[in-house]
């Protein structure tokens, strides 16, 4: 069975750059494992670092609950991503644990580092798991890949670099009509409206995120989409493989 892999820096994250698209996967039968880097630790004013990451990890996992995914999360802390060789080993064994087909990661260029350095170190991870001598330092590592997996970045936040200027699409995804379960699962993690309410001004999430699906649905003709880009440098997969197996599989 195809594995997808769909990992970025904090719950919440996934619903809202992939989860439509997600969910197309799922209904044909795919197998999908949700997966964040640290467990929203620092998303809150009023609860202390281990409430609110109790209360993420349950959210994250009930949003996963809808999609029949897995959910898992790597432990990192927030603001605490770096890309060091323990950051290194402990993403790829990661990998090789899950041996994803597929791996659906954070953009190389976001509006914060704990995103920009979830992508690099995925990234990373992706080149290092078939490499049988790159050893994780794990108690019981799991085995190497047989292969690089196919990557793909989601979308930057608003589809902005650093500057607020546009970033290129890559290839958009209609998800209209899975468009609704992805907010049901966004709608999951309850606790991040004060949050983001309090620090980036942004109340009614589950509206900015129709907002922004709409926008990158319009340039396909769609009601809704969701945007991709592969990593296709030497010497990883260039076959567009997401797009073929929703072509084969779930057609809109």
């Amino acid at each position: 069975m195809t594995t997808v892999l769909a990992i970025h820096a904090h719950p919440d994250d996934i619903e809202f750059q992939c989860a439509g698209t997600l969910l197309r996967l799922a209904d044909a039968g795919l197998d999908i494992c949700l997966a964040t880097m640290t467990p929203g630790d620092c998303g809150s004013a009023e609860m202390a670092a281990e409430e609110i990451s109790t209360v993420r990890r349950g959210e994250a996992a009930r949003a996963a609950a809808l999609l029949g995914a897995s959910y898992k999360c790597l432990e990192f802390r927030d603001l605490s991503i770096v890309f060091d060789n323990p950051s290194r080993r402990r993403v790829t064994e990661f990998l090789r644990r899950v041996r994803p087909d597929i791996v659906l990661t954070a953009p190389p260029v976001d509006y914060m580092p704990d995103h920009e350095l979830t992508s690099r170190l995925v990234r990373d991870a992706c080149f290092n798991a078939p490499i049988p001598n790159f050893a994780t330092e794990a108690d019981q590592p799991a085995a190497a890949l047989q292969r690089i997996p196919h990557l793909y970045y989601v979308d930057a936040i608003e589809g902005v670099d650093w500057y607020g200027q546009p970033l290129p699409a890559g290839r958009v995804v209609d998800v209209s009509r899975t468009f609704e379960r992805k907010l049901e699962m966004l709608a999951c993690h309850e606790s991040q409206r004060a949050w983001l309410l309090k620090q980036h001004g942004m109340d009614e999430y589950l509206e900015s995120c129709r907002r922004w699906g709409a926008a990158r649905g319009e340039e396909i003709g769609a009601d809704y989409g969701e945007a991709f880009r592969q990593h296709r440098g030497h010497p990883y997969p260039g076959d567009d493989l997401l797009v073929n197996l929703l072509e084969t599989a779930t057609p809109e």
